[in-house]
């Protein structure tokens, strides 16, 4: 019994360790060099407990890059909308869990585990910037341009273009599409915008699989 909990100490020692290390050692390790242009963009990384997302301010070239959600559904167009919101995460899970009472274990389970993944793609209005949950960061034309690329191909895509879950929605004003790559707990939804973030030249933690860890990196590095 002993060296049981000795050996679960020293797993749990070992993952916080992870995690510690994760958070505090910057990547990339070197700040790239400036390359002279202003910052003059600003998203906003949105988070929850769990989960992070990036919101995009809506104007034409968002419009024109993202031109296949318009004509999946995603009315970026819409006189109330002021942000595109993406995220990536585990199918089950993400589709299956509109709110916490729709929690179910073989979605958790899955998503412990290793499970397909989706792109979330919400409409937002203004966003109130003083919420504990809503951080903004002011980048360049270029990195916009990067960021937007690196969300675009994360997208799968078919004959017809990036593939829409049919009847797969928390609501009116999103939708869920197939996207590249496995989710599984240690390369998850968190993991996913922390290399977004990376292509929009901010730096994060080396590992960051939880919204409380990438907030710090990004705080200490930015």
């Amino acid at each position: 019994m002993k060296r049981a909990l000795h050996r679960t100490g020293l797993a749990l020692a070992g993952i916080v360790a992870l995690l510690v290390l994760g958070t505090v050692v910057p990547r990339p390790l070197v700040p790239a060099a400036l390359s002279g242009e202003p910052p003059s963009r600003r998203i906003v990384v949105l988070s929850n407990p769990i989960h992070t997302d990036i919101a995009i301010p809506i104007d034409e070239e968002l419009i024109e890059r993202f031109s296949f959600l318009q004509r999946a559904g995603i009315r970026m167009d819409h006189p109330g909308a002021r942000y595109l919101v993406f995220g990536w995460g585990a199918r089950a899970f993400y589709v299956e869990t509109p709110t916490w009472s729709d929690l179910k274990a073989s979605a958790v389970a899955k998503a412990l585990t290793l499970d397909s993944s989706v792109m979330h793609v919400d409409l937002a209005g203004e966003i109130d910037l003083s919420k504990p949950y809503a951080k903004s960061f002011e980048i360049s034309d270029r990195s916009m341009a990067r960021l937007q690329e690196f969300i675009a191909a994360s997208f799968r895509t078919g004959a017809d273009g990036p593939v829409r879950l049919p009847g797969a929605a928390y609501g009116e004003f999103d939708a869920f599409f197939e996207a590249h790559g496995l989710f599984n707990a240690l390369a998850g939804c968190n993991t996913w915008t922390s290399k977004a973030l990376r292509e929009a030249g901010l730096r994060t933690g080396w590992w960051n699989p939880m919204p409380q860890t990438l907030a710090v990196s990004l705080g200490l590095y930015n």
